[in-house]
């Protein structure tokens, strides 16, 4: 996937505030402001990953649960979406469901590997 562009400058400035916030520390603020960058561009997917990861550090591990099914739910092909959902099942002892991620993850990462792939001339 490519990063997404927002479609507000609005929805920009909030996620690069939440950045910035959770690159200080302060993983609940982070959380808030991707949360509103969401509601300005629910399309905008680099603030859906990042407050998956703002809720994960600030350990609202079913909130970010929620939060990854969301972002798959617009991309399922998302190899990070899924990645970041094994991670937290992981954290929440769900191991089956982690495994389970962790392999779509990897077999997403391959198909777009072949995907991607040059033809071979010949």
């Amino acid at each position: 996937m490519s990063p997404s562009l927002p479609q507000s400058p609005q929805a920009a400035d909030l996620y690069y505030q939440a950045l910035d916030r959770l690159a200080t520390g302060d993983a609940k603020a982070a959380a808030s402001d991707f949360r509103e960058s969401i509601a300005l561009d629910p399309a905008f997917l680099d603030a859906r990953h990042g407050l998956i990861r703002a809720l994960q550090d600030a350990s609202e591990f079913d909130q970010a649960i929620v939060a990854a099914h969301e972002l798959i739910a617009l991309d399922p092909e998302d190899v990070l979406a899924h990645t970041s959902l094994s991670i937290l099942y992981q954290r929440k002892g769900m191991v089956p469901e982690a495994e389970a991620e962790a392999l779509k993850a990897k077999l997403l990462g391959w198909k777009l590997e072949l995907r991607n792939a040059p033809v071979p001339a010949e």
